[in-house]
């Protein structure tokens, strides 16, 4: 079991939209033999999307709406590649989606350097300390010096960093990357398909300046010895400690500088780590399968109309058709078919270990955060949902397809895109989300996947926050919810939610009854 879970590599690619992420992800399954051909994301000559945006919204618009889960093998090791959204619509998904991996690659544009979401997902990282490798992408367009990167990184990020290969020149002069983790060099040349070749050569000899020319030569010389002063040795333990980032530097679309990241990252990146339930922490290398869902997804195959419910095998052996506990309903239940995957495609497998991620066929039996053990009570934490800040009332646009809506509503509910409340005034149905595009993605995916139309009608509200009352204290709620009868409303777990109009209300409101609580999170 011990080796199993050691050549596990589990992680995420995080970063703000349009610094590459997917490209990267379509390079690293490139080398790993699941892909023959790499499609152009932005080109339309080729008719090829990206391997892992799947969904139709997703190719129209060339970005990424959901996170896809992608495994390949490498080298004898096992790597499960998780795909964010970048766009911070679907900031929530990413949240959820690192609570799932054992370390993170930060792709971060070479002209733009470092931007809000990526500070905001490093804050995630570090507060689960996860360790992250940098990844400085579009060294072939003109960016910005790289040891002014390197500085930017440090202060933003608020993480030590220690660059492993190292650019000569950029733009249009660009000629390769040194890769001082190996020591040698890596020569440009731009091919969207094929793999550069390296060269071995000794810093000092005459055949560096045969190589790029003399100028470039000197000025890596130069660039290498100040950051051999300027920087600590490479140290692993420090980087699994999340104290240190390496920093790679390359250009994805044109495959460059991404295999020396990928040889790097699966010799020093973490295997399966402990992970903290609410009763005690769990290791990988226990006897006993748990494993939590962090994620849902409807119609991955719309000829079925089924649910998926992604579960990261935290301990144990997961096997097909053993029956499981479900702690949440109390029951065992057993999967015929769990699966694994590349994007869209899909294949059934028999077993699974720590750090896998196991696609279990879902008919409404799973909330994200559900746990799934051989009997133990455990309960896993930390996939939060956050207080909406963008409210619109749900109607139904076509009173023919009613049941298809409903159902329609639901499952894309489960998958936690937005949260639903029924207002308990007049009984209508307001959406919540943390952005303006998951309003379109909802009446996209109900008219194309469900075949249901809707409409939306503004409503106007500033923010929506659970509730709850100190013990002994039922009287002064009941009061509170008579008071604000037109702005109370029901989650799906029938939990009270107070909608505030306004900061001023929701401000007098925290100091007019102390002894209620008001939660930004449904975590309490």
């Amino acid at each position: 079991m011990n080796q199993e879970i050691e050549r596990r590599r589990t992680f995420a690619i995080i970063s703000h939209p349009d610094a590459g992420k997917t490209t990267l992800t379509e390079k690293l399954l490139l080398f790993g033999g699941q892909i023959q051909v790499a499609g152009a994301v932005k080109s339309n000559k080729i008719k090829k999307t990206a391997t892992s945006d799947w969904m139709e919204i997703e190719k129209q618009r060339g970005i990424s709406v959901t996170t896809s889960v992608m495994e390949f093998d490498y080298q004898g090791y096992k790597v499960n590649i998780l795909d964010t959204p970048g766009h911070q619509d679907f900031a929530e998904d990413t949240f959820r989606t690192l609570t799932a991996v054992d370390s993170a690659i930060i792709v971060v544009d070479s002209a733009k350097g470092v931007e809000t979401q990526t500070r905001k997902l490093m804050t995630v990282c570090r507060m689960r300390k996860t360790p992250v490798i940098i990844y400085i992408n579009k060294m072939d367009r003109e960016g910005r010096d790289p040891f002014d990167l390197l500085d930017e990184l440090e202060e933003e990020l608020q993480i030590k960093v220690r660059p492993l290969s190292w650019p000569i020149n950029q733009g249009m002069r660009f000629k390769g990357v040194y890769n001082i983790y190996e020591n040698n060099l890596n020569l440009f040349t731009p091919d969207k398909q094929k793999v550069t070749e390296k060269v071995s050569v000794d810093l000092n000899s005459e055949e560096l300046d045969l190589q790029v020319g003399e100028a470039d030569a000197a000025k890596l010389r130069e660039d290498l010895e100040l950051v051999d002063g300027v920087y600590p040795e490479f140290d692993v333990e420090s980087y699994r400690d999340a104290e240190v980032a390496p920093v790679f530097f390359g250009s994805a679309l044109n495959n460059f500088g991404v295999q020396e990241m990928l040889d790097c990252f699966v010799q020093i990146a973490p295997c399966p780590r402990p992970v903290k339930a609410e009763e005690r922490t769990v290791d990988p290398e226990e006897n006993k399968f748990s494993g939590f869902i962090f994620k849902i997804t409807a119609n991955i195959d719309p000829n079925h109309r089924s649910c998926i419910a992604f579960c990261k095998v935290c301990s144990g052996r997961f096997v097909r058709n053993a029956p499981y506990f479900h702690v949440r309903n109390g029951k065992t239940v057993r999967f015929s078919s769990p699966t694994q995957f590349m994007a869209q495609r899909k294949e059934t497998i028999d077993e699974a270990w720590p750090g896998d991620i196991v696609g279990l066929p879902d008919n409404g039996i799973f909330k994200i955060g559900d746990t799934l053990t051989e009997g133990e009570l455990l309960h896993y934490r930390g996939l939060p949902s956050f207080s909406p800040e963008m409210f619109k009332y749900i109607e139904n646009a076509d009173p023919m397809k009613t049941k298809q809506l409903e159902k329609g509503i639901n499952q894309l509910m489960d998958e936690g895109v937005a949260q639903l409340f029924v207002n308990q005034f007049n009984g209508r149905k307001i959406i919540g989300t943390v952005g303006q595009l998951q309003f379109e993605v909802i009446q996209y995916r109900l008219e194309n996947e469900y075949n249901a139309r809707c409409r939306w009608e503004p409503v106007s509200l500033y923010k929506a926050c659970w509730i709850e009352c100190e013990p002994g204290y039922e009287s002064e709620l009941e009061m509170f919810k008579k008071r604000k009868y037109q702005y109370m409303a029901k989650d799906r777990d029938g939990r009270d939610v107070f909608l505030a109009d306004s900061g001023y209300v929701l401000t007098m409101a925290q100091q007019d009854f102390e002894h209620i609580r008001f939660h930004f999170t449904s975590e309490f």
